[in-house]
């Protein structure tokens, strides 16, 4: 910093105690002891305002720079003090301060964040080789019952098996399943995620951590709000039109007289009812099927059997939409299934196949299976158009369809008729290609 003001009123009052003290000397030296005492002292009395005046400076200084080394920006600034000498020192002090200022917002925001989400976050800080507790948010500090300690052992004193089970893995980035007991409880089980980071010459352990029950439970809320809308939706679809036309229909017999266009009107509106009752019936019985699927009659049944008799059924719709049919399934091996249940998973996948090839020049439907750790997988592939991103996390949902004649149910019954033989449904789809895969253990 340069302060021309201050050096200035230094040197000059450095020279002006010289040119005392020289006085003093010459008046000493020609004999006027008292003169010379007199001066002497001004010379004194001048050396110690000089002191306290770069003490002061200087204390200020000190004092200034201290609030930003401790991040005290509560120190209030002299008016005076804002410009001339102290200007640059103003300047640095308010930027920082600012600086500050715009920190905490962003802490508190983070904080904020962190405190809000439904997971249990815990960011460890190192320092010397041991670690602290830079952040636990509130869903962390609830669901364990802790307190908001500020070291790793005094944490350990309230969930010793949570730490155990890190020092174990010694610190190191996992997404495991962890099970550990909360106080007196039972044993729980808690999707673990941990991770790293770096900044400057701080390392932060990040720990997640997401009760598995609880997880279960929010996506079998989230599965049943979606179902109810859907149901919601169909029932409404036709109940509403089944009341306007019933109501329509007590207007017409009230009246005294029925002109032929009346009767018109009745014949039409009771066709429309029974209509809408009809596909009430349907989706009813669709649901049936789905909450009353039988217990799968399992025996051992060859691979190329069960396929010979799908693509049978499948064979003539294949030729007439002119799909390419590229069978890879040559295994002889078999596989303890529900024949009749497998069949109509398989018709269900190839029917939407067949679907969703329906816009495309070039029609291709793959069939091939494989095994991969006792584990034995069929893939049905085709190269439609695919899954749209926005209902990818809806197409095992019952009665979601983007057909205007599906009824919803061939993917969700699918999936329901792999999990009771004890597998899974899966799907993977990209530009080029859409793959449904079952799962058999």
């Amino acid at each position: 910093m340069k302060n021309w003001k201050f050096y200035n009123a230094l040197f000059v009052r450095v020279v002006f105690v010289m040119a005392l003290f020289l006085c003093s000397a010459f008046l000493l030296y020609n004999g006027f002891k008292f003169n010379a005492i007199l001066v002497g002292v001004f010379v004194l009395i001048f050396l110690f305002e000089m002191y306290f005046f770069v003490k002061n400076q200087l204390l200020f200084y000190d004092k200034t720079i201290s609030s930003i080394l401790h991040s005290d920006f509560s120190t209030h600034f002299p008016e005076e003090n804002k410009k001339d000498n102290f200007n640059s020192l103003y300047l640095l002090y308010e930027t920082l301060k600012v600086q500050k200022q715009e920190q905490t917002s962003k802490e508190l925001i983070y904080h904020s964040i962190l405190n809000s989400i439904d997971t249990a976050a815990l960011i460890l800080e190192k320092e010397n080789e041991t670690w602290s507790i830079f952040i636990m948010n509130d869903c962390f500090s609830n669901l364990f019952k802790v307190p908001k300690v500020t070291h790793w052992k005094y944490l350990k004193n309230y969930i010793p098996g949570l730490c155990s089970e890190i020092e174990n893995l010694g610190f190191a980035e996992v997404k495991t399943a962890i099970s550990i007991k909360i106080e007196d409880q039972d044993l729980q089980t808690f999707m673990l995620q941990t991770s790293h980071t770096q900044t400057y010459n701080k390392e932060y352990f990040i720990i997640l951590l997401d009760s598995i029950q609880r997880v279960i439970e929010k996506k079998e809320k989230e599965a049943w709000i979606n179902l109810m809308k859907i149901i919601s939706h169909e029932l409404m679809n036709s109940l509403t039109p089944i009341r306007a036309l019933s109501q329509n229909l007590l207007h017409i017999v009230d009246q005294e007289k029925l002109e032929e266009d009346d009767f018109e009107d009745i014949k039409s509106s009771i066709s429309t009812i029974i209509n809408r009752s009809d596909h009430l019936q349907v989706f009813v019985e669709n649901y049936r099927k789905l909450a009353m699927l039988p217990t799968p009659n399992k025996q051992m049944t060859p691979i190329n059997a069960l396929f010979e008799d799908c693509l049978r059924i499948m064979n003539p719709i294949l030729k007439q939409e002119g799909i390419e049919l590229v069978n890879e399934i040559h295994s002889s091996r078999s596989v303890l299934i529900d024949k009749n249940q497998m069949e109509q998973v398989i018709i269900n996948l190839i029917t939407n196949s067949i679907h969703a090839l329906k816009e495309k020049e070039e029609k291709k439907l793959m069939i091939s299976s494989y095994t991969e750790n006792n584990r034995f997988f069929i893939v049905i592939s085709d190269n439609g158009k695919g899954v749209d991103a926005e209902i990818r996390d809806k197409v095992f949902l019952p009665f979601f369809t983007t057909r205007k004649d599906g009824a919803g149910i061939g993917l969700t019954l699918s999936k329901n008729i792999i999990e009771a033989h004890g597998g899974y449904l899966s799907y993977q789809t990209d530009e080029d290609q859409t793959s449904f895969v079952i799962c058999l253990i």
